[in-house]
């Protein structure tokens, strides 16, 4: 990997340069050196049926992330695929960090695949900036045998983008290196978007913007974004944030009666102390954006690692972290520890965050907190899938729409952008039977109404009979059909409807729908 300078202007001032390492690729590299799946050919890593990282190899074929599973494989039919696990990828990085700190000292992992540290120390040590990256990128190919490319800028997030650059920003031209990067490099889909239908298409656009008016116009998480598109750091002026010394009352340990030795306990355990850190910075107005994680095996060994984030650390997303580097420690090879002991959270970098001061009516979420509490214990007795809760997702009928997730995994929708022609106009129906009840509709001289291959009716609504009614209703409005042609590709799984609203005399509103010659009620609007 060769390291490069790249010109620019100065003008930010003094900020910390930060080197970050970052491994391209690694869900597929983690796979191979911990499963053995060949990274060298066409694989990739999947999540939620969306294609998260492609090998080189399946670029080539024409892989891009975000497609969904069916259109990868229909591009390159020999793809290897499998799903994405954060744990496995901690426990093959963990080889990867000792690499680090055997060359520099204080490095924080950003996720799996990325970790920085500051760059002055290594530098002086090394002769330079770029000796040091080259030195660390040749320490880690030697001792791991994986590829690895470093860069170094003002800030973390600059840095890491120079990472997957391969360049080294000279110190004070980080704004102009920034400035002509797409939108989309803030890691932010939902803003990016927004940004590019206003007309903003590059960080320089957006960091022009007042900072004052990106907070009222978007909101606290927006206004971070657009320091960072500035190359400005936490430390510095403006958007809310002002960076402070923890008190030592925030951190939080947990010291077990029998050491942990196994994953799945040891996340029960990860989101217990999470939630504790996540309400003790909260009683304080506060939140995270640093963590450091402290551990003491049986045996007395302490392990110790630092992760860093961009924004604000949720308690999902620190038992995330605290859940991976267990996982790391106690299955990744090379690094393999005893029983846990004791664990710590130390929350090493803070801000105040307005966001999180009781509302205008009081502690609103104080009943919502408790009942957090009641089910996460009753997860840690009897499973985390023993509580669930659903998730409206993609797709063309509201009952398939349904998707489960256990209580504490991320609630977020996987293909509801899709146009899923057929899809029923809302509002969406108050309820959703599990099993469709039998019914009739028929026309006004009493015969089934019938639907055609064009979609024709054979006569118009008139009446519906619904499950066991002995007698027929009227019906005094209707609307569709909206056709569904589902899986046509799979034998014995295709399936063709024609769906409709019904709107009977006696005031209620169906969903009904005709498939296979018979009429079924799927739901009932409010």
């Amino acid at each position: 990997m060769s390291v490069r300078n790249r010109p620019g202007c100065a003008g930010w001032g003094e900020a910390v340069r930060t080197i970050v390492v970052w491994c391209p690729d690694w869900p597929v590299i983690a796979a191979e050196i911990v499963d053995g799946y060949p990274a060298h050919e066409a694989v990739a890593v999947m999540h939620a049926n969306r294609v998260l990282v492609a090998s080189p190899a399946a670029r080539a074929e024409g892989v891009r992330r975000g497609l969904r599973k069916r259109e990868a494989q229909g591009r390159c039919p020999h793809l290897i695929v499998f799903e994405h696990d954060p744990g496995r990828d901690m426990r093959a990085f963990e080889p990867v960090l000792a690499a680090v700190e055997a060359i520099a000292a204080g490095v924080e992992t950003l996720r799996p695949g990325a970790c920085a540290l500051a760059a002055r120390g290594p530098a002086r040590y090394h002769g330079g900036e770029a000796a040091a990256a080259e030195r660390i990128v040749e320490h880690i190919a030697q001792q791991c045998d994986v590829e690895a490319q470093a860069g170094i800028a003002e800030g973390t997030f600059a840095a890491g983008l120079a990472a997957r650059a391969g360049v080294i920003v000279p110190d004070g031209e980080t704004a102009e290196f920034l400035s002509g990067l797409s939108i989309t490099a803030l890691g932010r889909p939902g803003l990016a978007d927004l940004l590019r239908r206003l007309g903003i298409h590059t960080l320089g656009e957006f960091a022009a913007l007042p900072g004052a008016d990106v907070l009222g116009r978007f909101g606290f998480d927006a206004a971070l974004a657009h320091r960072l598109a500035g190359g400005r750091l936490d430390r510095q002026a403006g958007a809310g944030l002002t960076p402070r010394r923890p008190p030592a009352e925030l951190d939080v340990a947990e010291t077990f009666d029998e050491p942990v030795d196994r994953v799945d306990a040891a996340a029960f355990a990860a989101r217990a102390l999470a939630e504790r850190l996540h309400d003790r910075l909260g009683s304080h107005g506060l939140a995270c954006t640093r963590l450091t994680i402290e551990a003491v095996t049986e045996t007395g060994e302490e392990l110790v690692r630092t992760w860093r984030h961009d924004g604000l650390l949720s308690v999902n997303a620190i038992a995330d972290r605290l859940r991976w580097q267990l996982d790391g420690w106690l299955r990744g090879k090379g690094t393999r520890a005893t029983g846990i002991a004791r664990l710590r959270l130390i929350p090493e970098g803070v801000v105040e965050h307005l966001g999180l001061q009781p509302g205008l009516w009081g502690e609103a979420g104080e009943e919502r907190d408790r009942a957090h509490r009641a089910l996460t214990r009753v997860q840690g007795l009897l499973g985390p899938d023993a509580v669930l809760t659903a998730v409206l997702d993609g797709g063309r009928a509201d009952r398939s729409r349904i998707r489960l997730v256990a209580w504490g995994d991320e609630r977020i929708a996987h293909g509801d952008e899709a146009p899923w022609p057929g899809r029923l106009p809302g509002p969406s129906p108050a309820t959703v039977y599990v099993e469709p009840i039998p019914a009739e509709v028929l026309d006004a001289d009493g015969r089934p109404v019938r639907v055609g291959g064009r979609l024709e009716l054979s006569g118009v609504p008139a009446q519906a009979r619904i499950g066991a009614e002995e007698r027929a209703v009227g019906i005094v409005g209707w609307a569709g059909p909206w056709p569904v042609d589902e899986r046509w590709w799979a034998d014995g799984e295709s399936r063709r409807a024609a769906r409709f609203q019904l709107q009977l005399a006696d005031d209620r509103a169906v969903l009904a729908a005709l498939r296979g010659g018979a009429w079924f009620v799927e739901a009932l609007y409010d």
